[in-house]
């Protein structure tokens, strides 16, 4: 079935994001790129900085990600104030070619939520200066309203704390947004811990999900980004069929009255 993901006029045939972080091995993170088919494939620039001088890594995650045949979002991620989110915004798209950008400026240490003030004014300013910004935010509706006035192409509300694998924390949240911004394109980012979650999300009217450390630390990477892919899959499908409208009450599936049946 043809369902393609719309952003910034791009066209994406896969409603999947993969991280890039935190995998065992160069390899292991190569053949989990080929496992998942992902639209998107995130890469932390800080991280990139810091783990290879020669830029072999860089190197490798864009041959992995041309291979999938999925566009690169370089993140701001381990920014702490607008500033320094900007400034990263900039020297990344200086290294990878693209005005893509996933905003992640972050407020608290504890639970790694997002500042909503100064994701606020780094977007604004992103946004002015030609970016296509991706932000990572909460499930605040308000918030939420902000970041589009303020011309971000989508939001990236969080599903629970990054990297704790809880799921949809705050299902009511998330519900209300899609509710509420329902032209808008909502993709959930962070806290993801299973498929299922992934495809729950999905059935939801989410447009995507966005994950890194549910298929990075799995016991089996490679399997494990092959059964989110189909997660997602099996969830945007379902939303698409028209989940039934959940009773009360049971309900038979099968007519008892008016009709003979005969059973053996």
């Amino acid at each position: 079935m043809n369902d393609p993901l719309i952003i910034d006029g791009i066209t994406l045939q896969s409603r999947f994001f993969l991280g890039s972080a935190g995998y065992p091995s160069p390899q292991q993170l190569e053949a989990a790129i080929a496992a998942a088919a992902p639209a998107v494939l995130t890469v932390g620039l800080k991280r990139t900085l810091q783990a290879a001088g020669d830029n072999g890594f860089i190197a490798q995650v864009l041959a992995s990600a041309q291979a999938a045949g999925a566009r690169l979002l370089p993140n701001t991620a381990g920014c702490r104030s607008a500033r320094e989110a900007v400034a990263l915004a900039q020297m990344a798209r200086e290294l990878y070619g693209t005005a893509w950008i996933k905003l992640e400026v972050v407020g608290d240490e504890h639970t790694l939520q997002p500042d909503p003030f100064e994701l606020l004014n780094a977007a604004t300013t992103l946004v002015r200066e030609g970016f296509t910004v991706f932000p990572y935010c909460t499930e605040d509706l308000i918030l939420g309203r902000r970041l589009l006035d303020a011309g971000c192409a989508v939001l990236m509300p969080w599903g629970a704390p990054i990297g704790s694998g809880q799921g949809l924390a705050n299902k009511p949240g998330l519900r209300v947004l899609r509710e509420r911004l329902p032209e808008a394109v909502l993709i959930v980012d962070a806290g993801l811990g299973a498929p299922s979650h992934a495809a729950e999300a999905m059935e939801m009217g989410y447009d995507a999900v966005l994950l890194n450390s549910a298929v990075a630390q799995a016991a089996d990477p490679v399997r494990m980004a092959g059964a989110f892919r189909d997660a997602v899959r099996a969830g945007r499908n379902g939303r698409l069929a028209g989940l039934m409208a959940p009773q009360d009450f049971a309900v038979p599936s099968t007519p008892v009255s008016g009709h003979a049946y005969l059973l053996g």
